[in-house]
């Protein structure tokens, strides 16, 4: 391209409509959400583990209306509560899985030039950064951020200050921004893909990213227009959710009533448990491409890994009302939900036993990407099992809403999901920068930070089965939660370790874009066809169109000099 035609800095890296610089906007927004949810959740642990006592050094930054004398108040805690999960879900660990992730390697692992609506993508990126800033903005509201938690569950959230309403139409920035970007997927992945390649020949990934924009493009909808019409509801005099006779501090409340709260938990939950897949498909994607590749041998059960993402992405649109057993429900509606998460559990125990077996006989190399890799497996084993008695109506009912909900989810997000996103930034860090991070920094990393997570979640199994609530701001004023308040010590220590576990991961990340050492377009020696483009990819990606002739995992073929035989390689 000549100079005189060559597009300006803005149009290059900010207003970028290139699927890769696009790809690393996600990622590097996604990660300052991230470490602003765990700064949140580290705010959250010093009340748990020393309530009532000030908050030293950044209890003054608060102000006296959050935290006078830098004592956190309790409408402040929710609120840190509701934003914690709110920015970690919907700004941090999905943004980074699809958006970064997804739209970084899809278009190099299809051997397209860039995706379908390049304009789209941008758009996509713009209005996720709205949203995120929206939602931030509610912090400097009167009377603050939501509280009324990341579920924003009526009649509380109807009646809660203005925080929610910014909360509400940060949301509906966010879900545009999942449809439009979902739309692009659906349609890159089965309208360019290159010659040759079948989706029988699809990289796993590739099938994971798939399937989680149809389960983005199917849930998100009854969320927005759920979103909007608590929008009418806190706004417009509304009641979709507003049942009649409230009564709100002594004060019966002046509105038309007549609707229902469940409603909104119906629609909330449509979305939210697709949305646990949707947190899960793409960091076995991820897992998938860094143990074929490690192992140094084909995934075990390919075939069979594709029909149980997809089984599972079916499955995820009818369970959601196993988060609803207390609402009173009818045994027959509450005994088939019951049934259908077990049966979901199938499934992902066929993706997990295929990447265990696939390591069988494998000549393993445990590099940093491969030790995140293997974490994964082990912890989201843990969280999935630890589901088992909340899809159960019995159990349930004494474990709802306690730590162990906490515990549960987070072995499968944190140590689960965020451990593989990690793998995947080790791994395809030298495709991006041409620069390789480093592995002593990256050990400790990754073995400071499985030995703390450990410390931080497991003991909240014990606080749930102990009935210990998820929402207290105060523990030590029930009975019940006082023998166990020696472990929120405990795990507020640990969290405070972990977040300082990541400062060798920052300063590794920031070091190597300029100073790591310098590597050739294949330094893991990958069979897949983003590694067959030039390093960094530039734009267009591929110098010409690539032509696959096999399927994505051939490593060790008999006969072959090397261990490994790229898609698109002549043998």
């Amino acid at each position: 391209m000549s100079k005189e035609h060559s597009p300006s800095f803005w149009k290059k890296y900010i207003f970028s409509v290139d699927h890769k610089i696009i790809g690393i906007q996600y990622g590097i927004t996604a990660m300052i959400f991230l470490l602003i949810g765990f700064a949140l959740v580290s705010v959250m642990r010093w009340q748990l583990a020393f309530p009532g006592q000030p908050l030293p050094l950044f209890g003054v930054l608060f102000g006296m209306s959050n935290a006078p004398g830098g004592i956190i108040l309790p409408e402040f805690y929710n609120q840190l509560g509701a934003m914690h999960g709110t920015i970690m879900i919907f700004l941090g660990v999905v943004p980074l899985g699809v958006g970064a992730f997804g739209n970084y390697l899809v278009p190099l692992q299809i051997g397209a030039p860039d995706m379908a609506f390049p304009k789209l993508n941008m758009m996509s990126y713009w209005v996720y950064l709205t949203g995120g800033i929206v939602m931030l903005a509610s912090f400097f509201f009167p009377q603050g951020a939501a509280q009324s938690g990341w579920t924003s569950y009526p009649p509380l959230s109807n009646i809660a200050p203005v925080g929610q309403t910014v909360w509400l139409i940060g949301m509906v920035f966010l879900i545009t921004s999942s449809l439009l970007g979902s739309v692009n997927f659906i349609v890159t992945i089965v309208q360019l893909r290159a010659d040759g390649l079948t989706f029988s020949r699809l990289p796993f990934f590739v099938w994971a990213q798939f399937i989680t924009s149809f389960l983005l493009l199917l849930a998100f909808p009854p969320l927005e227009a759920a979103g909007i019409l608590q929008l009418m509801d806190r706004l417009a005099g509304s009641s979709f959710f507003m049942p009649s006779g409230l009564v709100v501090s002594g004060e019966a409340l002046q509105i038309s009533g007549g609707g229902n709260p469940l409603l909104w938990q119906h629609l909330f939950w449509f979305l939210a448990h697709p949305e646990v897949y949707v947190l899960i498909l793409p960091a076995m994607g991820i897992v998938a491409e860094i143990i074929a590749n490690n192992t140094r041998k084909p995934l075990y059960g390919y075939k069979n890994m594709v029909g149980a993402a997809l089984f599972l992405g079916f499955m995820s649109f009818i369970v959601w009302a196993h988060h609803m057993y207390l609402v009173g429900m009818g045994t027959t509606m509450s005994n088939f939900f019951q049934i259908t998460t077990m049966i979901i559990s199938i499934p992902s125990v066929i993706l997990l036993t295929c990447l265990l077996l696939s390591l069988w006989g494998g000549s393993i190399r445990f590099n940093t990407p491969m030790c995140f890799a293997l974490a994964f497996l082990p912890m989201f084993a843990i969280g999935g099992l630890t589901g088992l008695p909340l899809g159960l109506t019995a159990s349930d009912i004494h474990l709802h809403d306690t730590y162990y909900v906490i515990g549960h989810f987070h072995y499968v997000v944190a140590p689960g999901t965020l451990f593989a996103l990690m793998a995947g930034t080790y791994f395809w860090f030298p495709k991006i920068t041409g620069r390789q991070m480093s592995e002593v920094l990256g050990k400790i990393h990754f073995w400071a930070s499985f030995i703390l997570i450990n410390i931080v979640f497991m003991p909240m199994f014990s606080m749930g089965l102990a009935g210990v609530s998820r929402r207290l701001w105060n523990p030590t004023e029930y009975a019940h939660a006082q023998p166990t308040q020696v472990l929120n010590v405990v795990v507020s220590y640990a969290a405070w370790g972990l977040a300082i576990a990541q400062l060798p991961f920052i300063f590794n990340l920031i070091w190597s874009t300029f100073k790591g050492k310098q590597v050739d377009t294949n330094p893991w020696k990958a069979t897949t066809l983003e590694w067959a483009t030039p390093t960094p990819p530039p734009h267009g990606n591929f110098e010409r169109e690539p032509v696959v002739l096999r399927g994505p995992y051939e490593y060790s073929v008999p006969g072959q000099r090397e261990d490994y035989l790229p898609q698109n390689a002549e043998q």
